[in-house]
């Protein structure tokens, strides 16, 4: 059914995206499909910049990167089907703009209940299913 399936995976919060990724393993075992992971790291304001070492966003990377590597492992399906990659900017951007590269037709993200902040400020998941390329599946933890 489903071929190419993206989850957007916060490295700091892996216990929120575990749902995630197991319901799109799930499907990817099912379908004969692939997983994309995708973290986001956000851009490092300027202001803050003097105060953190010149290799901040390098390690934040390999950090990342470490995390969604132990994540694949953990997923059960052939080492081929399973990706990682992380990505800089802002959130719902490049989550949707992952989604075009690899030519996602699912994107399985995780969302905590929504808040009564949520419902007037809108979330990355609500950004996300709003205007996705494909179909979205949110998983409620």
């Amino acid at each position: 059914m489903y071929k190419t399936i993206l989850v957007p995976v916060d490295a700091a919060d892996v216990d929120l995206a575990r749902p995630a990724i197991v319901a799109a393993c799930a499907m990817a075992r099912t379908s004969g499909g692939t997983v994309r992971l995708v973290h986001v790291l956000p851009m490092t304001p300027v202001m803050l910049a003097e105060y953190v070492p010149p290799d901040f966003d390098m390690q934040q990377r390999k950090q990342a990167e470490e995390t969604l590597h132990g994540l694949t492992k953990e997923c059960g399906i052939d080492a081929a089907r399973i990706s990682a990659t992380v990505r800089q900017g802002g959130i719902y951007h490049e989550v949707l703009e992952e989604a075009k590269a690899i030519k996602a037709d699912l994107i399985v993200m995780s969302s905590h209940r929504p808040a009564m902040r949520t419902y007037f400020l809108g979330s990355n998941a609500g950004h996300v299913v709003r205007y996705a390329p494909c179909s979205v599946l949110v998983v409620r933890n």
